[in-house]
């Protein structure tokens, strides 16, 4: 009885600590898929990522950056402001007349903001044990999305912004290996309608959390701090330069990552290999105000 006791106590603290934000976004997730983890209730997060182009929605074809901060206001909440950097180019979108001022040219001027938001639907088990978590979400839900960003043409010279939009709805299931660790299996199904990043597939996903006994061996205790990743999502259509989209990409890709978490996962860094070849990182930092 007390082993089942401390199995349960074991599994629950796991699942609170093992929630992660995508690189993409800011949002909790994998890399640049979304799963039905949530955050413990009050907890804030910010950090930041380098990006390589191949990681990124199409509007950037070349590397660039982001930061975020992101609330969970309650456990089936959480909202997210994300901005990314924006380089001066001769052309935009097919602007011959120009956008920027030639001396800008190359350099990060603007940023692109976005407001992101996930709702928990459905907490994991709670009809049966084998039930899964189900959270619906939408990435840059805002802000140019509904005139312009998610249903643009490339006939519009202007389409406003919404270039990371997209909506999802996810589920996650945890599978609990004492003195091994935890795996997380997650189904997701996305939806956008850019012309030039046109969404409307599934995904899937894995993570898996040591959990070895430590033993006070510092080995055990690295390993205690890694979290593994992989996922198959829709890809992104890649840039051939700043002006024309190339839609012959591969209709999905395969990401690989990990997440080191440097002090009791408040400080998590993370890496991230898009199509297991372009690299990308950076950092999240964790508060739990509760």
């Amino acid at each position: 009885m007390i082993k089942r006791i401390l199995l349960t106590v074991y599994i629950a603290i796991f699942y609170l600590m093992q929630a992660d934000a995508q690189i993409n976004y800011g949002t909790t997730g994998l890399m640049n898929m979304p799963t039905a983890d949530m955050q413990r209730d009050k907890t804030f997060m910010f950090g930041g990522n380098w990006l390589n182009h191949h990681t990124t929605v199409p509007r950037w074809w070349y590397d660039t950056w982001n930061y975020y901060i992101n609330m969970t206001f309650f456990s089936w909440l959480e909202v997210g402001y994300l901005c990314t950097g924006h380089k001066a180019v001769p052309i935009d979108y097919g602007n011959s007349s120009g956008y920027w001022v030639p001396s800008t040219y190359g350099k990060f001027v603007n940023q692109d903001r976005s407001f992101h938001i996930r709702f928990r639907i459905w907490k994991e088990g709670w009809w049966k044990s084998w039930t899964p978590q189900i959270v619906i979400g939408g990435n840059d839900a805002i802000g140019g999305s509904w005139d312009g960003g998610s249903l643009s043409k490339p006939s519009e010279s202007i389409y406003s912004n919404g270039f990371l939009n997209r909506y999802y709805l996810a589920l996650t299931k945890h599978i609990a290996w004492q003195n091994w660790g935890t795996l997380g299996i997650h189904l997701s199904w996305i939806y956008g309608k850019r012309f030039d990043n046109d969404l409307n597939d599934f995904a899937v996903g894995a993570d898996f959390h040591f959990k070895v006994p430590d033993n006070d061996f510092f080995a055990a205790k690295l390993l205690n701090s890694i979290q593994l990743m992989a996922e198959m999502i829709p890809g992104y259509t890649d840039v051939t330069d700043n002006l024309y989209f190339d839609p012959a990409g591969p209709k999905y890709q395969v990401n690989v990552g990990v997440t080191y978490s440097v002090w009791r996962e408040r400080i998590n860094l993370t890496a991230e290999l898009n199509r297991c070849k372009y690299l990308s990182g950076g950092i999240c930092f964790r508060i739990h105000l509760k």
